[in-house]
Order: C-alpha cells, then sequence, then structure tokens
C-alpha cells in the first residue's frame, strides 16, 4: 500500500473513547424528543437576522437536547420564487453549516408557501412547532388564514416572530398565531438576545411541551415568561 494512503499517526484508544463520548452526545433522529421546523425570510432586507440566527441556533440545540434533544427542519425563501427546505438534522453544527451557506435575496415573500409546507410535513410526521421569522407579509391574507386553520387541525402551533413594524405582517402574523394556538412577539433588529431567548423558548417547546415551557419561563422572565403566558392564556 502506497504511503501516502496511511494515516499520519494511528488514533490512540484515548482519541477513539473522546471520540465516542462526543458522538454519544449528539441525539440522532431516532432519539430526538421533538421536532421543530425553523423558517426565515431570506429576501434582501433579511440578511442582518439571518445572520444573528445562526449565530443562535447553536444555543436553541444546546438548551433542548438538555431535555431531550431535537430535530431541526431549515426552510427558507428568497429571490424569484425560490423555496427550500433542508433534511432533518439533530446536530446543531450541521444545521449552522446550512445556514451559513445561504445569502439572501431581493424577492418577495413566500409564508403562505411555508404554512402549507408545515401542514405537509405535519401530516407525515409529527412537528412539535413551527418558528418563522419575518418582517413583511406580501400575500393573501385569506390563504395565509386558511393554511393556519390546516396547522392548528394538526396540532402545530406557530411561533411567529416579527421584526419590525409593518402592521399588515403584524395583523397576518397574530391571526396565524391565534388559530394555530401558537404566539406572535416583535423583537427589535439589534436584539440579539431577545431573540435567542424567543427562539430556545420555541425550542423548549417543541421537545418537552408546555410544561417543560413554562418551567422555563419561570426561571427566565422576561419576554419568555411573556411568551409562554400569551400560549396558556394568560
Amino acid at each position: 500500500m502506497p504511503k501516502d494512503n496511511l494515516p499520519a499517526k494511528p488514533s490512540s484508544a484515548h482519541d477513539i473513547d473522546a471520540f465516542l463520548n462526543k458522538a454519544a452526545k449528539v441525539p440522532t433522529l431516532a432519539q430526538a424528543k421533538g421536532r421543530l421546523i425553523f423558517a426565515i425570510d431570506a429576501t434582501m432586507s433579511r440578511q442582518p437576522t439571518w445572520n444573528r440566527a445562526t449565530e443562535i441556533q447553536t444555543h436553541m440545540f444546546a438548551v433542548a437536547q438538555s431535555i431531550g434533544g431535537l430535530a431541526v427542519q431549515l426552510v427558507f425563501f428568497r429571490g424569484a420564487g425560490e423555496f427550500h427546505a433542508s433534511d432533518w438534522t439533530a446536530s446543531a453544527s450541521v444545521l449552522g453549516r446550512r445556514m451559513r451557506d445561504v445569502t439572501c435575496r431581493a424577492g418577495f415573500t413566500q409564508l403562505n408557501r411555508v404554512l402549507a409546507h408545515a401542514a405537509q410535513e405535519a401530516s407525515h410526521t409529527k412537528v412539535g412547532a413551527l418558528v418563522y421569522v419575518g418582517d413583511a407579509f406580501e400575500e393573501s391574507a385569506d390563504q395565509a388564514t386558511g393554511e393556519a386553520g390546516r396547522l392548528a387541525l394538526l396540532g402545530v402551533p406557530a411561533f411567529m416572530f416579527h421584526e419590525g413594524e409593518d402592521p399588515n405582517a403584524a395583523a397576518v402574523f397574530q391571526e396565524i398565531a391565534r388559530l394555530t394556538k401558537g404566539v406572535y412577539a416583535r423583537f427589535d433588529s439589534g436584539a440579539a438576545k431577545q431573540l435567542r431567548d424567543l427562539l430556545t423558548a420555541a425550542a423548549i417547546y417543541a421537545t418537552g411541551g408546555a410544561v417543560a415551557l413554562r418551567e422555563h419561563a419561570q426561571k427566565k422572565g422576561g419576554d419568555v415568561l411573556r411568551l409562554a403566558n400569551r400560549m396558556s392564556g394568560k
């Protein structure tokens, strides 16, 4: 065998044990306790928030993993009708690589397509929650409520995170949250910690349900507690 094909240095027993221990801490899809669809508007105005969400998602996974593990599907739209849905993954690093490979492009919103896709996924496998991050809405509001109704029948709450102050988007996002028994929350463009807390709360709900979210919210307080209260109707 040519020397070029040989490993530069044989792996020690310690190295192998360390690798196996690290791998054992990453849940497989079969082991993941919850599933969450993470959908983001990737039209041009969204690049700053996309970058923040890419940095934050590792924390979201870590917290969810502590209560049972989470599988995530990344969904985004951009440009002239581009729409992408990734495979499910239970790995924060895999999701992070996928997100870092995406650049935002000018285009129109496709929230209705996101809702229809989420309903399609939920008809095949249990989906704990849909998370949507966006700042605008340029589609049919009637269609949006119809798709939200399908999600409601499938038991999938929508966490609608709204950046900015577009009143049209606010009205539609709030109605989607109401119909699906989810939650609408507005955050500031510079509030990375706020977005992290809200995304983590959604991941906890998808993994452990209302009880897990309530326990987490009691510890965190602030926006997370307000979000949990809205989901429980308080």
